[in-house]
């Protein structure tokens, strides 16, 4: 195994043996680097030391990561126009933050017969969200509830700002 020593110099390829009372002569211990390396790479520290600053670069890595959560609002078909707005609202900040989020629009009863309400619902939601998020799936009906996820970043769509300029002339 290739040993390397405290102050981070080479020692060269020794045995186990070697490498041990190599580490043991200075009064530290014989770890493991890399095991995937050919020859296998050690390093002569102290442990308690090593895990340290191993648990301390993990903390900084982790730090840097942002977890992407999914969030969800949830509307019935019935929703009022007032209650509707708060929750777009709600997800609009959702996805700011850099979260997903899934709309789930839920039936119970007759409602089980009309879900194109609560697909208009829904449809609506993702249009009004379209300049800041884009489905990542068509909308799918599992069971009694009708959900779609959105994800942050808005594809471009040059047909809704046509539109737009339509209806003004």
């Amino acid at each position: 195994m290739r040993v390397i020593d405290k102050d981070g110099g080479q020692l060269g390829v020794l045995t186990l043996a070697e490498a041990l009372a190599q580490a043991e002569l200075v009064g530290l211990d014989l770890v493991e680097i890399s095991a995937s390396a050919v020859p296998p790479v050690c390093k002569i520290v102290d442990f308690g030391k090593f895990r340290y600053q191993q648990t301390k670069k993990d903390k900084e890595n982790k730090k840097a990561q942002h977890q992407v959560k999914v969030k969800e609002v949830k509307v019935k078909p019935n929703t009022d126009e007032h209650d509707v707005a708060t929750k777009l609202r709600h997800a609009r900040d959702f996805i700011l933050k850099g979260n997903k989020v899934r709309i789930t629009c839920t039936f119970r009863g007759r409602e089980m017969m009309h879900t194109e309400f609560g697909e208009k619902v829904v449809r609506r939601m993702c249009e009004d969200l379209s300049d800041i998020a884009t489905p990542e799936a068509p909308l799918k009906m599992l069971g009694r509830s009708l959900s779609v996820v959105l994800a942050p970043g808005a594809k471009k769509k040059p047909e809704l700002q046509k539109n737009h300029s339509m209806q003004g002339s």
